[in-house]
């Protein structure tokens, strides 16, 4: 089933007007194109312009061509073998600012490996943090920190993901999914064939939703490495000096673990600096979308 055949039913079903609309079209579209002019008398600029959003007619050289002829009067068919009625998405593209984002943040990646390149990055981040190491406790610029990460991270995501589209990903799949089970269960080996084929065609479902979701990490990434990068250097990692030793060797106590510093491995190589800030980003993340009513769930159809 072609995308505009798949589209023709969802709008068909959606709203049977749009059906004596979409004959109409078909009916003055000779050469393959119509125009406006042609069919203003007997259908509504809205029914027009849902045609053309949903790319049923495309630009013409003299008017509006029909995207697939075959594929719109197939669609008009009734639909008896319980098609999909759920529409491919289109996959975004990402702009030259993200992709230059996600170059840099490949390149941050690298402090954690080499130390001119996280001393170089550190350094710039100390300008700023530097300062409140002399104002407030250690635990206290993680807080802020992690503060900030969940902030801008919850906002990127809001504004960097589409979740309709995401919800238009997963009800695509879960509808070949039931579509699947059902013809299974009534051992019908033709439509497990055209399901099959449906799903290969799908498959693309995949890499798009991982665009989406990857999209507004990059812009995360960007912007949390850098602060990640300065924790590691102010207690030391693996083997490096701390840049502030004695922050390192601030005490606190912590449940179960008792007295511990913040360079001790509470769980593995995991250091108290990391678990603290883990604990705190988690908890302000979902702070901050209950605050500002941010649903990131993908809203489906």
């Amino acid at each position: 089933m072609s995308k505009v055949e798949r589209r023709v039913r969802s709008l068909v079903r959606e709203d049977g007007e749009l059906r004596d609309a979409i004959e109409i079209v078909l009916d003055n579209a000779s050469g393959g194109e119509v125009r406006w002019v042609d069919v203003r008398d007997e259908i509504t600029s809205g029914q027009w312009g849902r045609l053309i959003e949903k790319e049923i007619l495309v630009d013409g050289e003299e008017g509006f061509a029909l995207a697939d002829r075959e594929g719109i009067e197939a669609g008009m068919e009734d639909d008896d073998s319980g098609g999909s009625d759920a529409e491919t998405p289109e996959t975004t593209s990402w702009s030259k600012w993200d992709k230059l984002a996600g170059v840099a943040t490949l390149g941050a990646f690298v402090g954690y490996a080499v130390s001119p390149v996280r001393n170089a990055i550190a350094s710039g981040i100390d300008v700023v943090l530097g300062p409140l190491l002399n104002v407030v406790p250690f635990y206290v610029v993680i807080m802020v920190i992690a503060l900030g990460t969940g902030l801008y991270s919850t906002l990127l995501r809001a504004g960097l993901m589409d979740m309709e589209k995401m919800g238009m990903y997963q009800d695509r799949m879960k509808d070949i999914q039931e579509r699947r089970k059902e013809a299974e269960e009534r051992d019908d080996d033709e439509a497990l064939d055209e399901i099959q084929d449906e799903q290969m065609e799908a498959m693309g479902d995949q890499l798009g939703m991982f665009k989406e979701q990857f999209r507004p990490m990059v812009w995360i990434m960007f912007l949390t490495i850098p602060a990640f990068l300065w924790m590691f250097w102010v207690i030391g990692y693996r083997g490096s000096s701390a840049e502030y030793p004695a922050v390192a060797a601030q005490e606190l106590v912590v449940p179960l673990a008792g007295a511990v510093t913040w360079d001790t491995g509470i769980v593995g190589p995991i250091q108290m600096w990391i678990l603290w800030y883990f604990l705190c980003s988690m908890a302000f993340t979902q702070l901050v979308q209950k605050s500002l009513n941010i649903e990131m769930s993908p809203s489906g159809s």
